[in-house]
């Protein structure tokens, strides 16, 4: 795997299923630091994000990274000193990580032993492995957590295939993380769930740690999913983006605001009979739901009829933008008519297809013309 690769570890905590997400540390060392140039930053960064006071040392044939715990332990971060093997400075084919304490002999913990006979051989050189592991033992001794970045691309893409496969959000004061529903227990069922999940991630890109006994091989792989329907409606974005023309702005603003069966107006349907059937599902605080899910609908309909409003407005404009008319007429290809690219773009949906019923659109419905299938925004896309 690349050392660059996002982490999915996915594991049982109890009676419940984790999803976890690690971020790549490649080159996160800070400006300053003595390794900033040094082939094992991407190791000390993110232990000084923990609080870790950390030196790089030669061994007996390669570096080893020494970093001190509070309590006065420390941690020694080692690839294969003996015999020596050939590698990218930084990125050897296995790791082992020790804590021990320099006035206390009995103290010695395998943290983590990727060797070709370490519980962890199967994870070889992965350096998101290797710091989730790292992470987890200090989590267990009460470190303080590295400050919450700002949420990159790649983490939100994982946030959204995990969305779509099941699992919820997680929101804890130190931490958050992902986790299939409470409530779902049953082995079975959680690897009915898991599965999947597990290929939709790789299919994304990410790298993919899971409990073996959370996967049920006999399921059949995913088969082509299409684009998911908020990707579909992404087109009607780099549609507005690129426009030139009020027509080009007007033509994606119809498929939100076309009364009766525009995107929301089917988005409001959606939310009223959710509350219907969320009302009697038997708890208590499930009419509270019901009626707080009614009333965004209703806003979200006031809202809908001042954007078709607008669209009108902008309709009646019928103008070249100021802007970009002048790059508009510098293309030497004369372009399709805006009403046709969104219609390709959006092909599925109802006032494309006029003989079909009123309902929400099948992934399966989109064109070959469309970009590759994929179940949901990928890291860097």
């Amino acid at each position: 795997m690349r050392p660059d690769q996002t982490l999915v570890t996915l594991q049982r905590e109890g009676t419940r299923v984790t999803a976890r997400t690690s971020e790549p540390f490649v080159l996160a060392a800070s400006v300053g630091t003595s390794e900033y140039d040094h082939p094992y930053s991407h190791l000390t960064a993110p232990l000084r994000q923990r609080g870790l006071s950390c030196t790089v040392e030669y061994g007996l044939s390669d570096h080893i990274v020494h970093a001190e715990l509070p309590d006065g332990s420390a941690l020694i971060i080692s690839p294969p000193q003996e015999p020596p093997t050939d590698h990218p400075p930084g990125y050897p084919e296995s790791w082992l990580v020790t804590r021990g304490h320099p006035d206390d002999s009995t103290l010695h913990e395998v943290i983590y032993d990727s060797e070709p006979d370490g519980p962890h051989a199967r994870h070889g050189g992965s350096i998101p492995r290797l710091l989730a592991a790292i992470d987890t033992r200090l989590d267990q001794l009460g470190l303080p957590p590295r400050p919450e970045p700002r949420r990159p691309a790649h983490e939100s893409g994982a946030d959204a295939v995990l969305h779509r496969a099941g699992f919820v959000p997680v929101v804890l004061f130190r931490e958050r993380f992902h986790g299939l529903p409470s409530a779902m227990t049953d082995l079975a069922e959680q690897r009915q769930m898991v599965t999947p999940a597990v290929d939709m991630l790789q299919a994304e890109g990410f790298d993919v740690s899971c409990d073996p006994g959370l996967l049920d091989p006999s399921l059949p792989p995913p088969g082509d999913q299409g684009l998911s329907l908020g990707d579909r409606l992404g087109h009607l974005t780099q549609s507005i983006r690129s426009a030139a023309h009020t027509g080009e702005v007007v033509a994606a603003m119809s498929e939100l605001t076309a009364p009766g069966d525009g995107v929301l107006q089917r988005l409001v349907e959606s939310l009223d009979t959710t509350a219907d059937w969320w009302e009697g599902l038997g708890e208590p605080a499930d009419p509270h739901y019901a009626n707080r899910l009614r009333y965004i609908a209703k806003k979200l309909d006031s809202y809908a009829l001042d954007i078709r409003s607008m669209r009108g407005e902008l309709a009646d404009r019928h103008t070249d933008h100021p802007n970009r008319a002048q790059g508009r007429a510098e293309r030497s290809a004369p372009e399709e008519p805006a009403v046709s690219r969104v219609a390709a773009a959006l092909a599925v949906s109802p006032t494309a297809r006029r003989t079909t019923p009123p309902a929400l659109p099948s992934a399966s419905a989109a064109p070959s013309s469309l970009p590759p299938a994929r179940p949901s925004s990928a890291p860097g896309r």
